[in-house]
């Protein structure tokens, strides 16, 4: 069975890495953006400075926001907004599907920033009917979806020159992971991710981030006959021969360690097994799609190459 929906397959990732505790990469930041550090106490300062109050759900909304430096007018994220670690300290809201009037209004916010998936719509609805602006975006694995967020949430926090300055920064980042690709020689990689956080693990077909991120960083996705995740199997393994797999840290974590992961017989029979080639990455960091996606495109390519 499929899911149709890549975006909440996405958002699941990232649910699941607050379940599994969040296993941050501290030290990842933005190459030539530092984040600012958050301080919980400074959000009542938008306030007085006559700037919205932010509530933010999503993990790349708030990971734009700290880019802005506009923490100061975030009174409350979600439960995937685990970076920049200052995040961690705000006042949270609940996972994004699963929203209550009561804690957002509770918050006294100007602006709610959200993606399409976020939830319940009568929670959304009794929002707006408070009077708090609402802005949901739409996620479609491109490099678009970045500059749309980093546009949208400047004008919402009405900090549009410094998202002019921001996108302008990503697009020149963006631009040289690009040209950095591109000047790759030699067969690309056939490359499969892995969503094994928890239960039966799941393989990505196209329209997922996970297969957005293969192509960007120079692989070919070794999977290509469906859309959306689909239980790993046996047959699907012998199918897709992957000389590489990718998969997120946390299900690294999840499964008990490397030699564990290996330990799953459906991976026997794949070429990456056999020469025991694995990547794995931060799941926030590697699906996140936002601010950070130039470098770890980057980052992965690198790894594609070398692994």
């Amino acid at each position: 069975m499929s899911y149709p929906l890549s975006t909440m397959q996405r958002r699941t990732v990232l649910r699941q890495a607050v379940a599994i505790g969040g296993v941050l990469s501290a030290s990842a930041a933005l190459p030539s953006l530092a984040l600012a550090q958050s301080n919980p106490a400074s959000a009542s300062r938008s306030a007085k400075n006559g700037l919205p109050r932010i509530v933010s759900v999503n993990g790349a909304i708030t990971e734009v926001i700290y880019a802005l430096g506009a923490q100061a007018q975030l009174v409350g994220t979600d439960t995937t907004s685990l970076y920049p670690e200052a995040a961690l300290a705000t006042p949270k809201v609940g996972y994004m599907r699963q929203l209550s009037a009561e804690g957002l209004l509770s918050l006294k916010p100007d602006v709610l920033l959200a993606t399409s998936d976020a939830g319940p719509p009568a929670v959304l609805d009794q929002v707006r009917s408070a009077g708090v602006k609402v802005e949901m975006m739409e996620s479609d694995h491109t490099w678009g979806e970045v500059q749309r967020l980093v546009t949208v949430v400047g004008n919402a926090a009405a900090q549009q020159a410094r998202a002019k300055a921001l996108l302008a920064d990503l697009n020149a980042q963006w631009a040289a992971t690009q040209k950095l690709v591109a000047a790759a020689r030699g067969p690309k990689r056939r490359v499969l991710f892995i969503l094994a956080h928890s239960g039966t693990p799941q393989v990505s077909g196209s329209k997922t981030g996970a297969d957005a991120l293969i192509r960007f960083a120079g692989g070919v996705n070794a999977i290509d006959g469906f859309a959306g995740y689909r239980p790993m199997t046996a047959e699907a393994m012998a199918v897709a021969a992957p000389d590489l797999i990718l998969t997120t840290t946390q299900g690294i974590t999840a499964a008990g360690g490397i030699d564990k992961f290996w330990a799953r017989p459906e991976l026997e029979l794949t070429p990456a097994y056999r020469n025991r080639v694995l990547v794995h990455m931060d799941a926030l960091e590697l699906l996140g799609f936002g601010p950070r996606l130039p470098a770890t495109v980057a980052t992965l390519h690198r790894r594609l190459l070398t692994a």
